[in-house]
């Protein structure tokens, strides 16, 4: 099977896009993105919209309605789905390996 273009995602992109499983603003994403992590990552802000812009782009995610019309609240997209899982599976595959290897 041939790799998908966009892997391996970057560990920032990999945890929003988990962070994403339930739609959220950005500084809730910020604020999962750390507790998913348990404090190892931490995203700054401009970091942070700088990545949503480009999830965008890829249509990996997308902008949904709100109540509340200061924040975007973001979710993610079938396609974003896909590679969240494509990841998590190499991800997988890179875990077995290593254990088949005493490692």
């Amino acid at each position: 099977m041939k790799r998908n273009k966009h892997l391996p995602l970057t560990e920032t992109t990999y945890y929003i896009l988990l962070a994403l499983l339930e739609p959220g603003h950005g500084y809730v994403i910020m604020q999962r993105v750390e507790d998913l992590s348990d404090g190892d990552v931490r995203i700054a802000a401009g970091t942070m919209y700088g990545a949503i812009e480009n999830l965008l782009k890829l249509r990996w995610i997308k902008s949904i309605p709100s109540n509340d019309k200061r924040r975007k609240v973001y979710a993610l997209t079938d396609k974003g789905q896909e590679i969240l899982m494509l990841e998590t599976g190499r991800i997988r595959k890179l875990e077995r390996l290593a254990q088949n290897l005493g490692i």
